[in-house]
């Protein structure tokens, strides 16, 4: 069983594992100041990555963030990549600023972290899709598999991380109306909680599917954080109703509530033990909360859901993918 738990902060847990760390290259989506992705990324940079490749649509809110890596060890390379994960031209023009960078031979640890949460209003996408899904799935979904040449490149002990949340339980992939028969029927804590779920089918999926090749994938739960940019607009009159969103979609099923909050360092710790701890080797697919294995509901362990939602994924973005 990993050591680590719901206490453990980023900074200790990259300490311990740092020899998983010195060398190596990662990609961090979703790196805003004050925020998740930021807060792994300047973890890893105190053990000595070769470099840090920093995912996110706007570079003035990520400035203050390299810099604090400069800060800190000035020998880490860091590059900086804008993309927008709603416009897939954005996403494809940021896969191939990645493939075309020579200084980047390989990467051996992707951290899929960028995320909107109950978006009040039901909005659509550049392409016609629900913003939430878009935001939290589609992109990631088509950025990794873009990049896929780069990660195979350092398998085998790749990984790949998909942030995901207890959110996952408010509801099931909603394979046949993703776009909330055109809103519908759309709540925002409906919608995060299908984009949820598919990143831990995403990630059962990736593990399948990349098994021969000796790359993993994870879905970590970070925790309740208040504080970060992705709650920034919500109330407590908001997080009041998941209850009612998790009984509307998942009958069978019991909210447990948001949990015991946390530090921004202590969430970040459950992204890096998914990157990082050795404990999971075995243990591909799985969701990870407070550092360890823990179970989730049903309907995100059905491979034929995660059949349907890859290959909705692939038509929703126009491309196929064989690894």
């Amino acid at each position: 069983m990993s050591p680590f738990g719901f206490s453990t902060t980023s900074e200790e847990l990259v300490k311990a594992l740092a020899d998983k760390i010195k060398g190596r290259t990662f990609l961090i989506t979703g790196t805003t100041v004050k925020g998740l992705g930021a807060q792994t990324a300047v973890s890893l940079a105190r053990e000595s990555p070769a470099n840090l490749i920093l995912v996110s649509r706007n570079k003035a809110k990520v400035d203050p963030v390299l810099e604090e890596i400069a800060s800190i060890n000035p020998n880490v390379k860091v590059t900086f990549v804008t993309c927008e994960l709603t416009d897939f031209d954005s996403v494809r023009a940021a896969a191939e600023k990645i493939n075309n960078d020579a200084s980047i031979p390989k990467i051996d640890v992707v951290i899929n972290n960028a995320a909107v949460m109950n978006v009040l209003e039901y909005t659509l996408d550049k392409q016609g899709i629900e913003t939430t899904f878009s935001a939290d799935h589609l992109g990631h979904f088509l950025l990794t598999n873009l990049i896929m040449n780069k990660i195979i490149a350092a398998a085998p002990g790749a990984r790949i991380v998909n942030v995901t949340s207890r959110g996952h339980g408010i509801s099931p992939f909603r394979g046949d109306d993703y776009n909330f028969s055109d809103g519908k029927e759309y709540d925002g804590w409906s919608a995060y909680g299908q984009a949820k779920t598919a990143n831990i089918l995403y990630s059962g999926e990736l593990s399948r599917r990349l098994a021969s090749k000796g790359i993993k994938s994870y879905a970590p739960h970070p925790g309740t954080i208040f504080g970060t940019n992705l709650a920034a607009h919500l109330t407590d009159y908001d997080f009041n109703k998941i209850g009612e969103a998790a009984k509307r979609n998942n009958p069978g099923g019991v909210w447990g509530g948001v949990g015991e909050k946390k530090t921004l360092s202590q969430g970040a710790a459950p992204l890096l033990a998914a990157a990082l701890d050795p404990d999971f080797d075995d243990k591909p697919g799985s969701y990870i909360e407070d550092c360890q294995i823990a179970t989730t509901y049903e309907y995100t362990r059905d491979p034929e859901a995660a059949r349907k939602l890859w290959e909705i994924s692939e038509k929703l973005v126009g491309q196929k993918f064989d690894f």
